[in-house]
């Protein structure tokens, strides 16, 4: 052997960095669930590998979300393709969670997941936290101390004052120059953060499903699998379904395509519970494996990220009726209607963060007048719950920014038909271009 040769160590190691991230996120989240039955409740042990990948990814949000958007707005110069995109954005977000409730509803009409249960006249205590009204969520929208909203990660607020001071740079012509050069640079500072970021993300996954696994176990999944799997078809429906469709028909995209681009994303999605803490993912996702323009998922994504709660919206319409079977409660074809919009409305504004939606369906519950005990059962399954239901809302994100960069023209279609590694190439080509002409502006700017 010649001395020069690699260590075994470093051989295994060239190899398994060689492997796709979204493939080495499934390793990783294989091995934490074999690990999870394993150890049992010692696999707590496990769960500050994947805090300490969350805590990373949550470093990144706020920053991300401000230059991002900023960098997004003013790269548009024309305000009125600004509106019109932000029409789209905010019309396609609500319509497609009004979809998803229904189709919630029905999964839960068909399936009865609450049938049988016997809990007609139980009395459970559960403590739950009083949802936001409507008119609190849009009065709160604008921040009174933009400052204290960074400090504090209110991603409305800050989406708010980053729109806002985006508007106010590209009207002030001249004299906002330096100031979005500035903001340039540290957007693609946070994109190549979020890049180092996501090359953690394999050993959170495993830290984080060995932590759930060790936690809930088989035994007490059992009792209450049916609204699991009734909750995780309604997602597969909705993913698979419906997004497919308005991939087709609104689009005209090869649906599978878009599906190999955003494995990475829906990973993440899966095993951090949170749409915010996945927004880095999607965004890289978004640029370089579907080819959407980054002044466009700049904008469409943070957006989406707040207001587009497909998944948890699909939720409440199972949990709803979950609910209602369980305590022998029947409802009327308007408490359908008022579950819709109730979920729908209150989707705006919602923190896409783990738990988020425990918190929306005492919302759904009280509208409709659904015993808030119920809460307290499906607060036992609720994380295996958030799961699917994030991988539905981050999807929602991408197929939004997707098609809208279609319609505006703003899809480099070659680069979404590519395969993964000629993906890359052209990301990287893309990459280099966008550095040239920077060095091109500052050059000319000096």
């Amino acid at each position: 052997m010649s001395k020069h040769a690699p260590s075994f160590p470093s051989r295994v190691w060239s190899r398994w960095m060689s492997v796709p991230l979204w493939l080495q996120i499934l390793i990783g989240m294989v091995l934490g669930i074999i690990a999870g039955i394993t150890l049992g409740d010692d696999a707590s042990y496990l769960k500050p590998i994947g805090t300490l990948f969350v805590n990373t990814i949550k470093m990144l949000i706020v920053p991300l979300v401000f230059c991002s958007l900023i960098v997004g707005v003013t790269s548009m110069q024309d305000t009125a393709k600004m509106g019109r995109i932000g029409f789209k954005s905010f019309g396609f977000y609500l319509g497609t969670t009004s979809i998803a409730i229904s189709i919630g509803l029905l999964v839960g009409y068909v399936m009865q997941p609450g049938a049988g249960l016997g809990l007609e006249g139980a009395k459970i205590v559960s403590e739950v936290k009083e949802a936001p009204t409507l008119m609190d969520t849009l009065i709160n929208i604008v921040p009174t101390n933009p400052v204290a909203a960074l400090a504090s990660g209110q991603i409305l607020q800050v989406i708010v004052f980053a729109v806002a001071l985006g508007i106010s740079l590209v009207l002030i012509g001249e004299h906002g120059k330096p100031a979005i050069r500035v903001f340039e640079s540290l957007a693609e500072a946070m994109y190549k953060l979020t890049d180092m970021v996501m090359k953690l993300a394999p050993y959170g996954v495993f830290g984080l499903m060995a932590w759930v696994a060790g936690e809930y176990g088989l035994d007490m999944l059992l009792p209450l699998i049916k609204v699991i799997v009734a909750v995780y078809i309604g997602c597969a429906l909705h993913i698979l379904g419906f997004y497919s469709v308005v991939l087709t028909v609104f689009g005209k995209l090869n649906p599978m395509q878009f599906f190999k681009g955003i494995g990475n994303a829906m990973a993440v999605a899966f095993t951090t519970s949170s749409s915010a803490g996945t927004l880095p993912a999607s965004m890289k996702c978004a640029s370089e494996n579907l080819g959407v323009n980054k002044k466009i998922s700049s904008f469409v994504l943070p957006l989406g990220t707040t207001i587009n709660m497909d998944g948890t919206a699909l939720y409440q319409g199972v949990t709803a009726l979950f609910v209602a079977q369980a305590f022998g409660i029947d409802l009327t074809w308007v408490d359908y209607i008022t579950i819709v919009l109730t979920a729908t409305l209150a989707s705006i504004g919602t923190a896409g963060v783990p738990g988020a939606g425990l918190v929306m369906l005492t919302l759904v519950l009280t509208t409709v007048g659904l015993p808030l005990e119920g809460v307290a059962i499906i607060a036992g399954i609720d994380r295996i719950l958030d799961m699917a239901r994030t991988v539905v809302n981050v999807s929602g994100d991408l197929v939004a920014t997707t098609v809208i960069a279609r319609s505006e023209d703003e899809l480099d279609v070659e680069h979404y038909n590519a395969d993964m590694e000629q993906s890359a190439l052209i990301a990287q080509h893309n990459e280099v271009d966008i550095q040239q002409k920077v060095a091109e502006n500052v050059k000319s700017n000096s």
